[in-house]
């Protein structure tokens, strides 16, 4: 299967300009800075991926924030100069997040030409504002498609899109990921690629009731609860019985054995999408993995060489969620005592 080269190990910066935890002018300076981009390159890693609101860039109108095209453009030659590249990854555009709670219809953008000509306008805009750092930048083109009967019509938007981008900017790498939150499973379901810069993406947070326990945005996953690591995918489906986002989970599919546990949980997972990657010639990446600042930290170790054993066989690239903050943390004080050891492992 191809690599999808100068992306194998990175690391999100969700929490700046997406999901923002302040829009105050001091959280958009201090929240990440060049020396958060250096220390990242000092650990060995390729690359960053940026997740970006639109209302960040863009105002209701459809006009633009220089402002917030300045964050973007501070970022790239932070990038440049560590030696870093990076993804731009839209995780909000108007009319439709993955977090369906914050959008009164979560399937209107699927079903608004005005919204879906919103999005292609910012995709026009980033292109043209981008095209020229295509030796280090990729573009994502919208986290997260939670719905699975959005597929058909979703492909049908990405091509429109990659077509849009393409007429501005020809050579940037573009990530297309699936429905059921970018699962892998749904990666099979993707077009074929448009071109030769094309690459699935999908998301890995499996075991949910691992990596996910104990979370307050999960529907019906108890406060209290805690789990540990490795189980088999009998003992997962067991405990993730009562919570609704469990019951969709990877482990509960058919391909997978209930005695099935560890690293032979995520080749299953993986398998039908590397497959379908290597015919297509089209690498595959994952945009996000990792495991919540609540988990035991010895198992969330285990977890984290499990998975990566998988993408290191495979050749899947990879950037971990988070750096900082939003419940996943990589530098904030759970991880302090196995940091050194995580980082190894990225």
């Amino acid at each position: 299967m191809r690599k999808f080269e100068g992306f194998q190990r990175g690391v999100n910066l969700g929490g700046w300009i997406s999901q923002c935890v302040s829009r105050e002018k001091e959280h958009f300076e201090t929240f990440i800075t060049k020396k958060d981009l250096a220390r990242i390159a000092g650990w060995g890693l390729d690359h960053v991926r940026l997740p970006i609101d639109y209302d960040i860039v863009m105002n209701e109108d459809d006009t633009f924030i220089e402002d917030g095209f300045a964050l973007i453009d501070r970022c790239i030659a932070w990038c440049r100069e560590c030696g870093l590249n990076i993804i731009l990854d839209v995780h909000k555009t108007k009319g439709y997040m993955f977090d369906t709670n914050e959008i009164l219809d979560p399937d209107a953008f699927f079903h608004s030409q005005e919204l879906q000509d919103s999005f292609l306008h910012l995709w026009k805009e980033l292109a043209r504002r981008y095209a020229k750092d295509a030796d280090i930048a990729a573009f994502e083109l919208l986290n997260e498609i939670v719905n699975p009967e959005m597929g058909e019509i979703w492909n049908g938007i990405a091509r429109r899109t990659v077509e849009t981008i393409r007429g501005i900017a020809p050579d940037n790498y573009i990530l297309i990921g699936g429905v059921c939150y970018n699962s892998v499973a749904n990666v099979p379901d993707l077009d074929a690629p448009y071109d030769d810069h094309i690459v699935y993406n999908f998301h890995c947070y499996a075991p949910l009731m691992f990596t996910h326990q104990g979370a307050y945005w999960v529907k019906d996953m108890p406060r209290d609860f805690r789990t540990g690591y490795p189980q088999t995918a009998a003992e997962f489906r067991i405990i993730g019985n009562k919570v609704e986002q469990a019951r969709v989970d990877a482990v509960c599919e058919d391909f997978i054995d209930p005695q099935d546990s560890g690293a032979v949980l995520f080749e299953k997972m993986f398998a039908e999408a590397v497959a379908y990657a290597d015919k297509m010639n089209v690498p595959l990446y994952c945009g996000e993995y990792g495991v919540i600042d609540l988990a035991p930290l010895p198992d969330t170790v285990r977890w984290f060489d499990d998975i990566h054993s998988v993408f290191e066989k495979f050749g899947i690239g990879r950037a971990l969620w988070n750096y900082k903050n939003k419940d996943f943390g990589l530098v904030d004080e759970h991880y302090a005592e196995v940091l050194d050891e995580l980082v190894k492992r990225l």
